[in-house]
Order: structure tokens, then C-alpha cells, then sequence
């Protein structure tokens, strides 16, 4: 093991450093706009770099100002970083390159001095170069106080701003700038950087420790060659998955598949074990949260069909319960933080997590329930026309002529009725007689209790539904 003393040991954000525009990661767009800016000569006298921390905009001001001041720069107008004004920037020692810290010199003194040393021609190259990192710090007489000097500097003298915060600069200030978004680096664009370094530094990696060093960097490569340097520190040859996530506290992969056991046989016993076993091991509950959300989104883009390589594991799981189980772990990780009993909510956690895994959604209850009504009623039809028919006709009783011989009184019925009369007793008859309702014949093999019990399931599923989703 080679032995570094204190003097010589750089970190390796600050080894590794892009010193041509050709090792900038993720930013192509922007580096091919400078460089035509450079060819065609069309430079503007201010330029602002924003985007989040770490992703490069330093970086890109002061490759911009070593392509200016150049001496010799390549066809493709990269420095050459042989020259005496390339070297003198990159060891942060050039006359010409004044880089301020607009946190630490935002009030309106510093600005006056800029605006009475603007005028002074430059040391040793072409142009006098002011870079100024979050800019955004500086305060509104600052701002007002540099307003005219960036708007007509000398035709020797440019402006780089840096910040994360663009939404804090005035827009007198932004519209004299030109303005680039620097996104987040891609993942597969940190890796392959990530790689770079190991090789240079011969050390092991496996690409699924450097896929979760990216991950964990949320696009910003400063962060992951920090945590990259972190793992270095830590001592141990080959890096691997496992200890990446036993170094930055995050749950091993055979914990994440312990709970995937536990979720799949619906053991709740064994959840309270691994939620112990989490809080016991003193692991950040948040970081245990971002674990899980991380785990079953991949199993998700695997379903969805992603790219990667397909794991048998992922199989226990469909679709529908991936999505169910990261809204529980959203919402429950939005109530952490509310909560000062992190051991009881962990625990809670987990238990939701086994039961929700078995929830059925209220658009697959619905359809269910609509499916079996069309089955019921497709089968009741041949019922009820079957016992229609089963029954006989009942034969017309004959009336019999009244005998006026008789003793016996003779009813009203046996006589017929006028027309007008018939009509009116009838309407009194309906009226006197109660109205009984026809009720369909039930299916033969279906007891009217099973239909009570399916009713009251359904009414439970959508009510519960219902209050999940309000």
C-alpha cells in the first residue's frame, strides 16, 4: 500500500477534477455550445451556470476561462493545459482568474471594488475573467451597484456566475446574462466516472456498489466521489454491495429479503423480528424507509419492464402490490416525523407492509363484483324459464246454470254485469286487495345467506377503500 503523506493527498474531487471539456460528465449540450461560442467568436460578456449542488458549474466556469486565456488550444478548442496560463488556473494562482465567494463578499463595499478594478487591463492573458460562486447570496444594493458594469464591461473583461438558486437573482441581473440549466448527472454517467477512478486508483468495485453509491448521490458527482473516498477509507478490498450499504447505514440485502419472505407468507411475527433488528442494529429509521422505497421500486421497473437483468425474487411480488406497498411507505415516512416512538412506528410499518400486501384495490373489487352480478343473472334466466313451464295450466271451471227450483239464495257473482258495472266493481275489488310483490327464484345452488355475506364483504372492502383514499 502506497503511503501519502498529509502535504501531497488530495481528495479525489479535487484529483479528479475535469481539466479538459471532453472529461465533463452529463453535460454535452452546454460544453458543445462554449466551444462554438469560442470558434465563431461570439462570446457574451456574462455567462451564469445554475443547477444543483455538485453537478458541475465551477467546474465548467473555470474550463470556459482556461479555453479563453489559452495559449495553444487544440482543433476542437480544448486547452491544452500545457501553457503557462493553464497551469497557473488550474493550481488556482492566475492574476487574470478572479474567483470570489459571493456568500462571504455580498455586500455592496466588495462590488465597488470590482467596479474600480474593472478597468485595469490583464496580467498575462487575453481576458480579465471575475467567477462568482452563489451569486444569489449577494444582497440587492450588490446587485444594483453591478448592474451597469455588467451591462457594458470592457471588451476585455467577462463574468461567470455560479449558483443553485437562480430564482434569487434579480431579473436585471439575468437578463444580461446567458443563462445554462445544468441538470443532474445521469447514473449510468456517474458509474462510468466512478469506474474511471477506481481503475486509476486500482482498486475493486462491483458495479452494483457503484450503481448504489450513484443512487445515493442524487446526481451530483462531488457526492459520490466523496462517498466513493469514504469507502476507500474504510479499508476493505473488493467494494461491494453489502458493505456499501453496512458503511452509509442501509438495510443488506438479506434483511430486504427476509421482509420479502415475510411479506409473502404473511408471517407478521417475523416482521416484528426485522423491525427490532433494524432499530437494535442503531441504523437512522429514514434510512431504513429510503431502503425499503429503493427495494420495491426496483422490483416495479422490473415489472414495468426494465432493462435490467430480470430476478427471480421480483416474481413474488405483482405490479399492483408494488404500487400499494410504496404509497404505504410514503405516507408512513411523511408521519415519521412527527412521531418520537421511531421503534413503535418501524414496527407499525412493517405489519402495514405484510397487510396491505394483500389488499385488493377498489377498481379490481368493483370489477369483481360486476363480473359475478352478469355470472348470477346469466344463470338465473334458464332457472326462472324452466319453472314457468314445470307448472300446468290450471283447467276452467264450468259454471253452472242456477236452478230456480231451488231453496238455496241466489249469489250475485253467478249473474254477468253490465259492462259499466264490471269495470266499477273491479276497481273497487283492486282497491280492497293487498298488492304482493313477485319475488325471481334464486339460483338452486345458491343460498340466500351467500348472498348476504358477499353483499356486507363489499360494503366493508369499499368502505375501507374509500377512507384510504380520502
Amino acid at each position: 500500500m502506497n503511503h501519502m503523506t498529509k502535504d501531497n493527498y488530495q481528495i479525489i474531487s479535487r484529483k479528479f477534477r475535469p481539466k479538459r471539456f471532453n472529461e465533463v460528465a452529463g453535460h454535452e449540450a452546454i460544453v458543445t455550445t462554449l466551444k462554438n461560442a469560442i470558434a465563431g467568436k461570439r462570446l457574451g460578456q456574462a455567462y451564469l451556470f445554475c443547477g444543483a449542488r455538485g453537478c458541475g458549474k465551477t467546474t465548467l466556469a473555470r474550463l470556459f476561462a482556461k479555453a479563453l486565456n489559452c495559449i495553444q488550444p487544440s482543433d476542437d478548442y480544448e486547452p491544452c493545459n500545457t501553457c503557462i496560463h493553464c497551469q497557473e488556473i488550474s493550481e488556482g494562482r492566475s492574476l487574470d482568474i478572479i474567483e470570489i465567494d459571493g456568500a462571504s463578499n455580498r455586500g455592496i463595499d466588495d462590488i465597488r471594488q470590482i467596479n474600480e478594478t474593472v478597468g485595469y487591463a490583464p496580467n498575462n492573458g487575453p481576458y480579465k475573467i471575475y467567477i462568482i460562486d452563489e451569486v444569489h447570496m449577494l444582497t440587492k444594493e450588490a446587485f444594483n451597484a453591478l448592474l451597469k458594469t455588467l451591462e457594458e464591461p470592457p471588451q476585455n473583461v467577462k463574468f461567470f456566475f455560479a449558483t443553485t438558486e437562480p430564482h434569487k437573482i434579480p431579473q436585471t441581473i439575468l437578463s444580461r446574462c446567458q443563462r445554462f440549466n445544468l441538470s443532474r448527472i445521469p447514473q449510468m454517467a456517474l458509474v462510468e466516472k466512478l469506474t474511471h477512478i477506481c481503475k486509476e486508483l486500482k482498486i475493486d468495485a462491483e458495479k452494483e456498489a457503484l450503481l448504489q453509491i450513484s443512487h445515493l448521490s442524487e446526481g451530483s458527482l462531488r457526492d459520490a466521489e466523496s462517498l466513493l473516498d469514504q469507502l476507500i477509507c474504510f479499508g476493505k478490498s473488493p467494494i461491494t454491495l453489502d458493505l456499501t450499504r453496512e458503511v452509509f447505514g442501509l438495510l443488506k440485502t438479506d434483511q430486504l429479503f427476509a421482509l420479502d419472505e415475510a411479506i409473502h407468507t404473511q408471517n407478521q411475527e417475523m416482521a416484528l423480528e426485522l423491525a427490532k433488528q433494524f432499530y437494535e442494529s442503531g441504523r437512522d429509521i429514514g434510512a431504513c424507509i429510503d431502503s425499503l422505497l429503493e427495494h420495491f421500486r426496483e422490483v416495479l421497473l422490473i415489472h414495468l419492464g426494465n432493462p435490467a437483468e430480470d430476478k427471480e425474487w421480483a416474481k413474488r411480488y405483482s405490479k399492483q402490490q408494488c404500487l400499494t406497498l410504496l404509497d404505504t411507505l410514503i405516507e408512513w415516512q411523511q408521519q415519521m416525523l412527527k412521531t418520537p416512538f421511531k421503534q413503535i412506528h418501524l414496527e407499525m410499518l412493517l405489519i402495514n407492509l405484510v397487510r396491505k400486501s394483500q389488499h385488493i384495490p377498489l377498481d379490481q373489487l368493483i370489477t369483481r363484483l360486476l363480473k359475478l352480478e352478469e355470472e348470477m343473472q346469466d344463470k338465473a334466466g334458464p332457472i326462472e324459464e324452466s319453472s314457468s313451464k314445470s307448472v300446468p295450466p290450471v283447467p276452467p271451471t264450468e259454471k253452472t246454470a242456477p236452478n230456480p227450483a231451488s231453496d238455496e239464495p241466489v249469489r250475485e257473482e253467478e249473474f254477468p254485469l253490465p259492462a259499466s258495472d264490471l269495470k266499477e266493481e273491479n276497481a273497487n275489488l283492486s282497491a280492497s286487495l293487498p298488492i304482493t310483490e313477485t319475488k325471481t327464484p334464486l339460483k338452486k345452488d345458491v343460498h340466500p345467506s351467500q348472498h348476504d355475506t358477499l353483499i356486507r364483504f363489499a360494503a366493508v372492502e369499499l368502505e375501507g377503500s374509500v377512507k384510504q383514499g380520502g
